[in-house]
C-alpha cells in the first residue's frame, strides 16, 4: 500500500514525487518550525523542479483546509463518542488537535497538492542507476 511507486508512499513520506528517491523538505521533522517551508529546489536525483510556478504551493491552502477538517472531526468523534466528553471538551479537544498537528497538516496538504500534478515514473527513479553502470 506505501511502496515505492504509489502516490500514498510520496505523500505520507514527502519523496520527490516522481522518483521518490528524496525527501522534498530540507529538514525532514515537521516540527522544527523555522524549517517548515523550507524545501529543496529540485531533486537531487531525478532534477525534478518542484515549485512548478511562483506560488503553486498557495493551491496547498485549499487542501489544507480539508485535511484540518478530517483532522478536527477525528478529535471530535474521539473525545465526545469514544471518551464521553461534553461539547465543550470536544471543542478544545479540537483546538488543541488542530495546533499540536498543524506542522503536519502543512506538510500533508502540500504533498497531496504536488502529487495531484506529478507522478512517479519509473524511468527517472532508475535514471542514476542506469547511468552508474
Amino acid at each position: 500500500m506505501f511502496k515505492k511507486g504509489s502516490k500514498l508512499y510520496s505523500i505520507f513520506t514527502g519523496a520527490c514525487p516522481k522518483c521518490h528517491k528524496e525527501s522534498m523538505y530540507t529538514d525532514t521533522n515537521p516540527y522544527h518550525v523555522s524549517q517548515l517551508f523550507s524545501m529543496h529546489e529540485r531533486c537531487s536525483h531525478c532534477n525534478t523542479k518542484y515549485k512548478i510556478e511562483p506560488s503553486f504551493f498557495y493551491g496547498s491552502m485549499y487542501v489544507s483546509y480539508g485535511v484540518g477538517i478530517a483532522f478536527a472531526v477525528a478529535a471530535f468523534v474521539i473525545s465526545y463518542f469514544f471518551l464521553g466528553s461534553t461539547p465543550n471538551v470536544a471543542f478544545i479537544a479540537i483546538v488543541c488537535t488542530l495546533i499540536i498537528f498543524y506542522p503536519i497538516i502543512v506538510r500533508l496538504s502540500r504533498n497531496i497538492w504536488i502529487n495531484i500534478f506529478m507522478s512517479y515514473d519509473k524511468k527517472l527513479a532508475l535514471k542514476k542507476k542506469l547511468e552508474s553502470k
